[in-house]
């Protein structure tokens, strides 16, 4: 069957993610109520991305965006995964012809919120020691202590979820107690949640963490910054959720959990059996 291209009648915003924390960007721009078309593109067939070895991402991630793109005729696309915008946001941008955004550790807003001088970050094993985190701190953190924790499990708890089951409390447990246990862990009163799953459980762990701190994300940022980029491109009305994609096939909890949080429509994207 030869699938039709959307009709157009405003900007198509594509959200890509390794699986479903992208939709906690959704979320940011549903709130800030941009006149777009929202599209989502999970590759759950290669979640969880933060287990692959970065070579193999760095040729993937752009190969599956391209395709989400040409299926959606996006005007913008999202990358809206921390591992792949460290890893693939500059081959991603040299290979598309639309405007790229990409997410980072909300750093630079966590430093001028904070009153004790420390902040937690709560991020993948793999992001919490790249060199891209260590680049971000020095050059954003404004001198601030920053403790780091890279959280095992904790995306996939997200997924587990939104699919509807009960994920294991341990994982929240061991990630709060990741950052509050490091010495000078008393003094840290603001976390930043460092890869777009984690605001999908900010309930759960706020819920054990030992006080009240601030949480901070990129969603607010990131719908700003498509907000600036499609600004003579969108009407006035709400936002639509159009479409989501998965590459896992026949992903029947994806499907569920798409529809479910407002997708009119899921479908199977194919990309490249080499990859």
């Amino acid at each position: 069957m030869v699938r039709m291209k959307p009709l157009k009648n405003r900007p198509h915003v594509l959200v890509f993610d390794s699986g479903l924390g992208g939709l906690s960007v959704v979320n940011a721009i549903v709130n800030a109520r941009l006149g777009v078309d929202l599209f989502h593109l999970a590759d759950t067939a290669y979640f969880p991305y933060g287990e692959k070895a970065d070579e193999a991402l760095i040729l993937r991630v752009p190969a599956v965006i391209r395709a989400g793109i040409e299926a959606t005729s996006a005007d913008l696309v999202i990358v809206a995964c921390n591992t792949a915008s460290t890893l693939a946001l500059d081959k991603v941008r040299s290979q598309v012809s639309i405007p790229v955004v990409g997410v980072v550790p909300a750093i630079k807003p966590a430093a001028a919120l904070t009153q004790t001088g420390t902040i937690g970050l709560l991020a993948t094993p793999k992001t919490v020691t790249r060199s891209y985190t260590d680049q971000l701190i020095a050059e954003f953190g404004n001198g601030k202590q920053v403790l780091r924790h890279g959280a095992v499990g904790l995306a996939g708890a997200a997924e587990a979820k939104l699919a509807g089951e009960t994920p294991d409390p341990k994982i929240f447990k061991a990630a709060i107690s990741g950052l509050f246990d490091q010495k000078g862990g008393d003094a840290v009163d603001v976390i930043v949640l460092a890869c777009t799953h984690y605001p999908l459980v900010q309930a759960e762990l706020e819920a054990l963490a030992p006080r009240p701190v601030t949480w901070v994300d990129s969603g607010e940022a990131i719908a700003r910054r498509a907000a600036h980029l499609l600004q003579d491109q969108m009407d006035q009305e709400a936002p639509i959720l159009r479409r989501g994609l998965t590459t896992g096939g026949a992903d029947e909890a994806t499907r569920r959990v798409l529809l479910g949080f407002g997708f009119q429509t899921v479908e199977a994207l194919s990309v490249s059996s080499q990859l």
